[in-house]
């Protein structure tokens, strides 16, 4: 063979899958496949390189520049360590070495396995690469088990902390506060309560030459993906930061579980519902306090949309429709003072007909709320002890009702779940003795684990209804502790509306009478205040 002919790739591949032992070493098997090469005559063209990449995806760069490289026909001869640093997979694997390699004219040698492809069709290769399959799948097993274990005990799953913490250099588990890092997060939470949306916060970090996460993570030494990077190290995204107003992880929380792949062949991450999320509680030092994220997840909740002047209204997601329960909709024009403003009814403006207008101006419904806000923080700060009184009679009344009915509810779905339980065990025993077919136990049974089911999830609804209803002392608490922090209120912003209320009702008395007949309702932030106001 000429040295045209033999022009040799040297492959290598390694994952954490494989093992860390010298003898699965990259820098070992370049050394053995280079020594093969040189005792064989063959010259090496180029050796290619694939660290930390799983044998059962062929997405790997260097695998795919040498599949170019034969392509445009620049080697003659692939060699590897073993078959199972071609691949892991055994159809790809397969596929490459009896179909791609033979069509290309390209000879493959796998050295500890003892193929050669020169010497003629090898009758266990198959066999080889499904092996070598059964061998990922299994360590994928183990892997995951591994893993879930670790998330169960409440120990962090991701390889680098949320940007704002780094790991404790004592602690590879333990995350403590990036000082540097922890500023920028407060000031996107704080950017957030003042009224700014996602794609405004990220505006406003870029415009201040901000670093973003992956850019800081860079610098501080922290390996980040190469898809994440980008050209502009000041430059923020709209997505970042609205990952970031809702990450638990900066209350002090560990949250586990958030992802699953399907299996271990798909690298696609899938989103688990937030219900399988375990979550763990103080697990390390929090940058957010709880008031300021439940605030921040409450803003979230109402997404607004700037107008297209660019601008958003402070009341923007809290004013809605009192007969059709949409937003009200900020009407603005260029050169319009602030008199001239008005909300209007969504539906009204996209379908005439399907609502009415429910048309309030701005500066009258800012001026509703000013006044009301300083009328209850007035009250409330001089009669705390009736004010407190007046709230929990007025939550207790308008919840009595439907609190006693929940419980005979649930009462009555617990006793029914246990009686299904010793229904099952009798079906089960005369199933046993042959009072009943197989055929009718599985439909009874079928029909009973149903019902056993739908009572399971409604158990669960019911206990999340309770616990809520017991927070009701502590959002009060809450309330009068912004109560002290705002008693010379004077002007209205974002942070102070989103402090105290939930959402705006406007109501059309009058339809038909532009400004007439308008009134207002105000659901504050503690369950059962309401006040109603007449325009």
């Amino acid at each position: 063979m000429t040295q045209q002919q033999n022009r040799a790739a040297l492959y290598c591949r390694l994952s954490v899958d494989d093992g860390d032992g010298e003898s699965m070493s990259v820098a070992n098997q370049r050394e053995m496949l280079t020594r093969y090469a040189k005792e064989k005559g063959f010259f090496v063209q180029k050796v290619y390189i694939d660290d930390g990449y799983s044998g059962t995806n062929f997405n790997r760069p260097q695998f795919k520049k040498m599949i170019a490289d034969i392509e445009n026909g620049l080697i003659d001869i692939v060699i590897t360590k073993d078959l199972s640093r071609l691949g892991r997979e055994y159809l790809q694997t397969g596929s490459y070495i009896e179909i791609f390699f033979p069509s290309y004219n390209v000879r493959y040698i796998a050295v500890n396995d003892g193929v050669d492809t020169a010497n003629g069709d090898n009758e266990f290769l198959g066999f080889r690469n499904i092996i070598n399959e059964w061998y990922a799948k299994d360590t994928s097993k183990k892997v995951r088990a591994v893993f879930r274990s670790k998330g169960q005990a409440g120990k962090p799953l991701c390889t680098n902390p949320p940007y704002g913490y780094s790991k404790d250099p004592a602690d590879k588990l333990h995350w403590v506060v990036d000082p540097e890092a922890a500023e920028v997060v407060k000031l996107i939470f704080t950017l957030c309560m003042q009224g700014y949306g996602p794609a405004q916060i990220a505006k406003e970090l870029t415009a201040r030459q901000i670093e973003n996460p992956v850019a800081h993570g860079k610098r501080n030494g922290i390996t980040v993906p190469a898809k994440q990077e980008y050209d502009d190290p000041y430059f923020w995204r709209t997505s970042t930061v609205a990952r970031m107003l809702a990450r638990q992880e900066y209350l002090g929380h560990t949250v586990n579980f958030k992802t699953r792949r399907k299996s271990y062949k798909q690298k696609k991450q899938l989103h688990n519902d937030p219900s399988e999320w375990q979550i763990f509680e103080n697990t390390h030092e929090a940058i957010i306090d709880e008031e300021t994220f439940a605030t921040v997840q409450r803003i979230r909740e109402g997404k607004r949309r700037p107008t297209r002047m660019g601008e958003m209204h402070m009341l923007s997601g809290l004013i809605f429709c009192g007969d059709c329960g949409n937003k009200m909709y900020h009407v603005r024009c260029q050169g319009w003072d602030h008199s001239k403003e008005y909300f209007t009814c969504a539906t009204y403006r996209k379908q005439r007909g399907g609502c009415t207008s429910h048309q309030i101006r701005t500066e009258v419904i800012e001026q509703i709320v000013l006044a009301q806000l300083q009328s209850i923080i007035r009250f409330a700060s001089d009669h705390e002890a009736e004010f407190t009184e007046m709230v929990m009679q007025r939550s207790q009344k308008a919840r009595s009702t439907e609190l006693r009915d929940k419980k005979k509810e649930y009462e009555q779905g617990k006793a029914r779940i246990a009686k299904l339980d010793e229904i099952m065990q009798r079906l089960y025993e005369d199933n046993i003795s042959g009072k009943i077919s197989d055929e009718r136990f599985a439909k009874l049974s079928e029909t009973y684990e149903a019902e056993q089911r739908q009572l399971t999830a409604r158990i669960a609804e019911l206990d999340e209804f309770f616990a809520k209803d017991q927070e009701q002392a502590v959002n009060l608490k809450t309330f009068m502790q912004h109560v002290k922090r705002y008693t010379h209120l004077d002007h209205l912003d974002a942070e102070v509306l989103r402090t105290f209320i939930k959402r705006i009702v406007v109501m059309d008395t009058m339809p038909g009478k532009k400004g007439k007949g308008i009134e207002v309702k105000i659901e504050y932030t503690i369950a059962g205040e309401y006040k109603t106001y007449d325009q």
